[in-house]
Formats: structure tokens, sequence, C-alpha cells
């Protein structure tokens, strides 16, 4: 959270008593403060010089908070905006919540709870701050090429890929099966200064050696049966570009050597011939595997590992990024729903807890996977449980699947997985659900719009 001492808050309240006593107390909180007698002279305020975040009365001579919220969000949607009332109306609530406000507080003001939801707030708006200018960092010099992620081990790696793309270091992806190794080598030749050469996958695992080297290195005519003619390998196809070399560590030991050859050298030899022909590309390649540990067994050239890894880009697995798990599943939700032709507006709390909670071995291809499915056999508009896998509802009624790693997870990552385990124990009970987490039924609803969950009956 920024220190309250650099952080300037607006107080919007046409009761001078009222007013007057919160910009006490948040003085007293170390708050830098201005105060506006009603909705118009706020939005002139706001106008005029930037604020953190404002705190604003609902019903006001003049023009009413929800007037004034919508203004000043048209002018600035970033900041944050608290509204309070005397008045326990629902659907004013859900009026401020739709028009934008961050949070509903109703008078007379518990002040606990006042100094808890300044700092959720606020906190909310510099994480968001903070993403945004990586993204504008990222996308002023990077295309992430369908890559998604905001967990801080995403963030690092989007940082790092930001750095290596432009150069012409070789680099080895590693990661788990599903976990988008492919997508990353992609983002590689995207930003890097080949993109508009041409970009070559291979899957060394598909092929035997002899079909791999010739899809490598490409043949003469007569060199095999069945060579009815030349064939221009892989590496001269990518020549000005990049080849990925995609499942590496499954690559024969025989043909690691004529892969180090034509690293080390930029020269291949097609199969059945005797001419070495220069190739101009860049290598990437990528692995499920642990490549040391196939070193020490004898399975892959210590020389080559060492040529492959100039640079190395690990994955991480998604289920130590959980709190990309919303916004994966409503990308490929929106995605599906396009393609089969629904109309999909979400996950109930009780799904989404499942695919949270779901230790995920499959990794981002097991979750695509699961959405669609879910897409497919969907009839109604949220996505509830009974669209979901089985694997994924027996593995946790089995208790097989361990909770989430929060040592590793955001603060809003964590509190989406407490929203959804209350809304579970309540058994959907929106009214219980908020008492067992110690807020209002009306903060409990806003955070589920936050966080794109809703009941199926809403």
């Amino acid at each position: 959270m920024a220190k309250p001492s650099k952080t300037r808050l607006l107080v919007v309240d046409d009761d001078p008593g009222h007013r007057n006593m919160l910009l006490t107390l948040l003085a007293d909180w170390g708050y830098r403060l201005e105060g506006a007698e009603d909705g118009e002279a706020a939005v002139a305020l706001c106008r005029e010089r930037p604020f953190d975040l404002i705190l604003m009365d609902v019903r006001m001579a003049g023009m009413s908070g929800i007037e004034a919220l919508k203004e000043i969000k048209a002018y600035n949607p970033a900041i944050p905006i608290l509204i309070m009332t005397a008045y326990s109306n629902v659907e004013t609530a859900v009026e401020a919540i739709k028009a934008g406000a961050y949070d509903y507080l109703t008078k007379p003001l518990d002040f606990d709870d006042l100094r808890l939801t300044l700092d959720r707030a606020l906190d909310h708006a510099s994480l968001r701050d903070e993403n945004k200018a990586l993204r504008d960092t990222l996308s002023a010099t990077f295309d992430q090429g369908g890559i998604i992620g905001q967990s801080p081990s995403m963030r690092q790696l989007m940082e790092l890929l930001a750095a290596v793309a432009p150069s012409e270091a070789t680099v080895l992806v590693t990661g788990e099966s599903g976990t988008g190794k492919e997508l990353i080598a992609r983002a590689i030749h995207t930003n890097s200064q080949r993109r508009k050469g041409p970009y070559v996958a291979v899957n060394c695992a598909a092929l035997t050696e002899t079909l791999l080297e010739s899809e490598l290195f490409g043949h003469e005519k007569g060199a095999f049966t069945g060579a009815e003619k030349r064939r221009e390998g892989r590496f001269l196809v990518a020549d000005k570009g990049t080849i990925f070399l995609d499942e590496i560590g499954e690559m024969p030991l025989a043909m690691q050597v004529k892969l180090l050859r034509a690293i080390q050298e930029r020269e291949i030899q097609r199969v059945g011939g005797d001419q070495t022909i220069k190739v101009d590309v860049r290598i990437l390649a990528a692995t499920n595997r642990d490549l040391k540990e196939e070193v020490e067994a004898g399975r892959f050239r210590q020389d080559l590992y060492y040529r492959l890894n100039v640079v190395s880009l690990a994955l991480p697995p998604l289920r130590e990024r959980v709190e990309d798990i919303p916004l994966l599943t409503m990308h490929f939700l929106n995605k599906f729903a396009i393609k089969n032709g629904k109309q999909v507006k979400g996950f109930t709390p009780g799904a989404m807890d499942k695919l949270l909670k779901y230790s995920w071995p499959g990794n981002v291809r097991e979750l695509e996977n699961a959405v669609e499915r879910a897409v497919v056999l969907l009839v109604g508009e949220y996505v509830t449980e009974r669209e979901l896998p089985p694997v994924i509802i027996q593995a946790q009624d089995g208790g097989q699947c361990p909770e989430p790693g929060f040592s590793n997870m955001t603060l809003e990552g964590v509190e989406r997985i407490a929203i959804l385990d209350a809304l579970d124990a309540a058994e959907g009970n929106k009214s219980e659900a908020a008492r067992r987490l110690g807020i209002t039924r009306k903060t409990l609803h806003a955070k589920l719009q936050r966080y794109g969950v809703a009941d199926a009956n809403d």
C-alpha cells in the first residue's frame, strides 16, 4: 500500500459536521486530505488535481454521489471511490457498484471497517498501477503473443523475456508438459530482430533418428529408400529466422552430436550429401525433462547442454500460479463461447472454487481442455460443477488435491479463494458467507462481480 503520508484523499459530504469529523480522523491516520461540500465541487477538484482515493456520500443536495461518481469515472476511471450512505438501500448499493464504486459503506461508519476498506482499496489500486506500468512497458516493446498471467512468477518471466528476445542468444525453455513452452518460443521470435524471418518448429520426440536427421538437415535424392528427390531441411528453411527444437531431451545421442556441430559451426550437411551449407538461424529449444539429470545419467551430452543453455527460462506449473487461473479460464471461456456460438457469462462460485483447488497435472493445456468441455456441455449462462471434468471433482472429493500455495499468491488471490470457500461452506447462501467472512453482503456481491464470479441464479 502507498504510505499514508504520500496518499491524497478527497472527502465529499454535504454534512459539515460529518465531513470535518472524517477529515480530522483521516489526518490522524496520516493521509493528505481535501474536502468537498457537494458533488459539483468534487468533480471540479478531480479535474484540477490528482487524488489516490475518494470517500463520498451518496445523498447530497444538488449533484448526488452516484452522479458525481459517474462523472469522475468518465474522466478518471482508475480512481477508487468509496460510497457512504445512511440508507441501507440495496438498489443504491448495486447502482454504485455498477457505476464503478470500489465499495459501499453504511453510516454511522465503523472506523475499523473504514480503515480496512481504505487499505484494501489503496492496495488494489497500487497493484493495478504496477500491473499497468508493467503492461505498458512491455507493450511498447514486447508483443506477449497470447501469454496470459499476472502472478509474480509470470510477471518476472515476462520481464526476462522482454530482455532476452531482442538478443541473438540461444534460449532453453523448461517446464512441465502443457505449461506453454511453444508460446514462449513464439514470443521470443516475434520480439526479436528476426521477426520478419521464418519461424520453424520441430518436435524432436515425434520422429525416429533417421527421419529427424532428414527433417532437420534435409537429404539428397537417393539418400535412402523413398528419397525420390532432394529435400531442404528445417535448418535451411529457417535461414535468417528462428528454429525451435521442441522436446530436445528426447533426441537420440547420435543426433545430438550432429546437432552440436550445427550449433557450433552454424552449418549443416544433408543426409547422403558431402557439401556443407552455412545457415543463419537463432536456436530455441524446450524440454520437460531435467537436462542436468539427463547429462548425469548419460542420456544427454554435456557439451550440447551448455550450448543450448545460454539463457534458461523456466515456466512455472499452473499449481504454482493459482491466481492466474481466473484470467486463463475467462480467456478460454470467451474463446470457446465464440467458437461454439454460446452466450456464457462466467463461472459459479462452486465451479471456480473447484478450478482453483485442483492441482492441474496437465497444466494450462488441461485447463483449456476442461473449459472447452464445460462450454460444449453448458446449457445455461454460468458454468457449474456439473460441466467440469469428473477428475477435477473426484480428486477433491477424495481429498487428494493439495491446497493452493498461498505463500506464492497475491493478497487478492488469497481473498478470492477465501470468498469461494465461504460460499461453498454456506452452500451458496451469500448472507451466511458474508457473515463467515466478516463483511457485508453488498461487499461480498461487489467482490464477486470484481472477480468475474456470479451465482447461477443472479
